[in-house]
């Protein structure tokens, strides 16, 4: 079953933002692992899913962790710089935007895996992780097409980063299969961390008639929900984490990512010494992409469409259904 959306599957969801949440400490074991995030792990959303990840490879792995938050491009390869010369035995840049730096400073130290959660980058000890983030995303344009009244959805995003556009780009190829009338309308808030101007963005949405709006903005995000809780008749997607729980009456459902069983699942491999460097592409078949519903929302959501969703979730992860066409457009209309 293939489905025409060509759409890239590498995936970063954050702008930096300063300050560290947890101070870095000493290679003090065997293995250790860094985390650089652009922005806070508060967020229930892309950082905090990071810091799981990292939480998950202490305790299963027994490894010495750090977590740091940066801010700018020079902070990227500072801190990388700085793992490295301790010798950190893995270290991960959270998003697109940290592949240029780890390429500059992988050479410098061999004995450090670099690995950056989007691009794809490699060298003899740099690795990307490309999150095929358009396969659940097109299961949530088929709910929200199902749900919406008024044919008008929204997409919400923190920067224009070329993995944040495909997944919308995919949202909107899942809406228009279900009512190919129905109009996108899609903002960029300019970063990923003020709430404010999330509410304000999804405000002047709804105000235009979009009655469900698909949000990958992180902590930016959480005033999307707000928005939504205070205005009748309005759904919410949540993103990269399941933020089902962060709005349950108005989140229809999540575009998860397992960033902690995709994280522990590479660091197995660096610890064992297993570990190639490449871009490793993780979807639904490898069960790090998923699209999780709201158990409290079931009943919003069209019987046909909640049995259409589940047929593809199922054929997404035999790998017999593809996205592979060229998308349509997502601008506003």
């Amino acid at each position: 079953m293939v489905i025409n959306i060509a759409v890239g599957i590498t995936m970063a969801c954050s702008a930096p933002q300063k300050s560290a949440d947890k101070p870095a400490t000493g290679a003090d074991s065997a293995f250790s692992v860094a985390l650089l995030t652009p922005g806070p792990i508060s967020d229930q959303s892309w950082n905090g899913g990071a810091y799981d990840g990292l939480l998950r490879i202490r305790d299963s792995l027994g490894a010495s962790v750090s977590h740091i938050q940066t801010k700018t491009p020079a902070e990227f390869e500072e801190n990388f710089r700085q793992y490295g010369a301790k010798g950190y035995s893995l270290v991960f840049g959270h998003g697109f935007e940290f592949q240029d730096a780890a390429a500059r400073v992988g050479p410098a130290f061999p004995q450090t895996v670099f690995i950056t959660t989007g691009g794809t980058r490699t060298s003899a000890n740099v690795a990307a992780m490309s999150f095929a983030f358009e396969q659940p995303s097109y299961l949530a344009g088929l709910v929200a097409a199902s749900v919406s009244k008024t044919g008008i959805v929204g997409c919400i995003g923190g920067t224009e980063l070329p993995p944040v556009k495909s997944g919308f780009a995919a949202f909107a190829a899942g809406v228009h299969a279900v009512n190919p009338k129905a109009r996108v309308v899609t903002a960029y808030l300019g970063n990923w961390d003020d709430a404010g101007a999330g509410k304000e963005q999804a405000l002047a949405q709804m105000a235009r008639g979009v009655d469900v709006i698909y949000q990958n903005a992180d902590a930016a995000g959480l005033g999307i929900f707000q928005a939504a809780k205070e205005t009748a008749g309005v759904y919410v997607i949540g993103s990269n984490s399941n933020q089902n729980g962060v709005a349950p009456s108005v989140t229809l459902g999540s575009v998860m990512i397992d960033l902690p069983h995709a994280f522990i699942a590479v660091a197995r491999e660096v610890k064992a010494g297993t570990f190639v460097p490449r871009v490793i592409t993780l979807d639904m078949k490898s069960e790090v992409m998923q699209w999780v519903v709201n158990p409290a929302l079931l009943p919003v959501i069209p019987a046909r469409t909640l049995h259409m969703v589940d047929s593809l979730s199922r054929a997404m992860r035999d790998g017999t259904f593809s996205l592979s066409f060229p998308p349509r457009p997502t601008g506003n209309p």
